[in-house]
């Protein structure tokens, strides 16, 4: 078997995460280089993969201007900064495999796609839901037939109120101008998983939604900016910043808070950055709860809901045929298969995938699959490929738009209007 060298562009916790899987399959994978602007990051992920100096750059622009050194690249970083080095790798010759979302812009999507396309390369994005045994499951239960014809679908992506807090309150997916829409950021795993699941196209779109309660007119009173300096409701506050990231678990989400995990940096964190706000007090606008409407070209239909609103951070889901239903929970590890007629009952159960961290044992399936197309070099199929995962996304752009102006949106005409504009 072929060892891949790959190099990593962005050495945040979800491309660390990923590379874990060089760790423990030496054989199959080699990290040879890193793109990080923050040194802390830079050399903690060097020490980590035994990188030489001059195999560490602060930023993608030196690594890109190198010779080729590896077979692929994982792009890891922030949402709004996907696109320069996603065309610069595939103008290079490197396979790609980009964190979602793809884009905050739909033209861009749509331009990356057909590069790599015409240059024969692989380009995966990161919708690890399709490589977990939970939606791996359903999906051979659908194509055996095992409810009949699939004719509806209701799905449940339940944030968790301390994960809004956290990620799209106070964190780096607050605001869309600064990342993306929420329907987008948080929700195109699911839009793609309903994709896959529904087996066909996508034709009408319609979403509504709003920020209802992270914001000023919610705010206690004398609430203040920050939660340390002296809130008067901290002994109740759900989001009280130091009874969540001041405890002796360091494990995420508190390690997104600073790169230095001892306490007197985390309380500096709090007094200084981002995370040490009020949720009632910052400058976030994405929303907070939105459902979004789906009919596909097979006349499936779909009604997802997002909301920050629940306690565990979960996805649930119902599937409804003509011969029976499919109930499942993915964070139990749990599906049931309801009979019409004679009312039996199945009941599947995994053992534990990973759960949230790990997105079901999804991560490291999605990079074993991705070796295994690098090695094919570019000439098998992937389950994520861009070609599957511009669709998804221009579900997302639609629901948004459908959200702002309460439109329905037909999706063929609204991805012609970006496929024929230039990306500048």
């Amino acid at each position: 078997m072929k060892k891949v060298k790959v190099a990593l562009i962005g050495a945040g916790l979800r491309g660390i995460n990923y590379l874990e899987y060089a760790v423990s399959h030496p054989h199959e994978l080699e990290v040879v280089a890193v793109a990080e602007p923050v040194r802390e990051r830079r050399e903690s992920f060097q020490a980590r993969h035994h990188l030489a100096d001059e195999m560490c750059f602060e930023h993608w622009d030196d690594f890109f201007k190198a010779p080729k050194m590896a077979d692929a690249v994982l792009i890891c970083t922030q949402d709004a900064q996907h696109y320069e080095p996603t065309m610069k790798a595939l103008e290079a010759g490197y396979h790609v495999l980009l964190e979602k979302p793809m884009s905050p812009d739909p033209e861009e999507c749509i331009k990356m796609g057909e590069l790599a396309a015409e240059a024969g390369l692989v380009f995966s994005i990161c919708h690890v839901l399709r490589y977990t045994p939970f939606f791996q499951t359903l999906k051979s239960l659908l194509e055996d037939g095992k409810i009949g014809r699939l004719i509806s679908i209701q799905h449940n992506e339940n944030v968790g109120y301390w994960h809004q807090a956290h990620s799209f309150v106070r964190g780096n997916w607050r605001r869309k101008d600064e990342s993306s829409p929420m329907i987008l950021a948080k929700s195109c795993h699911d839009l793609d998983i309903l994709s896959w699941l529904a087996g066909a196209d996508c034709v009408k779109v319609s979403s509504f939604g709003d920020l209802t309660h992270f914001k000023a007119s919610e705010a206690p009173e004398g609430a203040p900016l920050r939660c340390l300096d002296g809130c008067p409701v901290a002994d109740s506050c759900l989001y009280y910043a130091p009874d969540v990231y001041l405890t002796e678990d360091t494990n995420w989400p508190t390690s997104a808070i600073s790169d230095d995990m001892s306490y007197e940096a985390r309380v500096k964190a709090l007094q200084e950055g981002p995370y040490g706000r009020c949720v009632y007090h910052c400058d976030n606008d994405v929303v907070d709860h939105q459902v979004v409407n789906l009919e596909f070209a097979n006349e499936v239909t779909v009604a997802f809901t997002m909301s920050a609103f629940t306690r565990d951070v979960s996805r649930t889901i119902k599937l409804m045929g003509t011969t029976g239903e499919i109930r499942g929970a993915m964070e139990k590890n749990e599906i049931e298969i309801i009979h019409f007629g004679s009312g039996k009952v199945e009941r599947i159960s995994f053992s534990d995938m990973g759960g949230h961290v790990g997105h079901g044992g999804g991560d490291m399936g999605l990079v074993k699959d991705f070796l295994r197309l690098v090695r094919a070099d570019g000439k098998a199929e992937g389950l994520t490929s861009a070609a599957h995962s511009v669709q998804s996304h221009l579900m997302a752009f639609a629901a948004e738009e459908s959200r702002v102006s309460g439109e329905v949106i037909r999706l063929e005409e609204f991805g012609q209007r970006y496929s024929h504009e230039k990306v500048k």
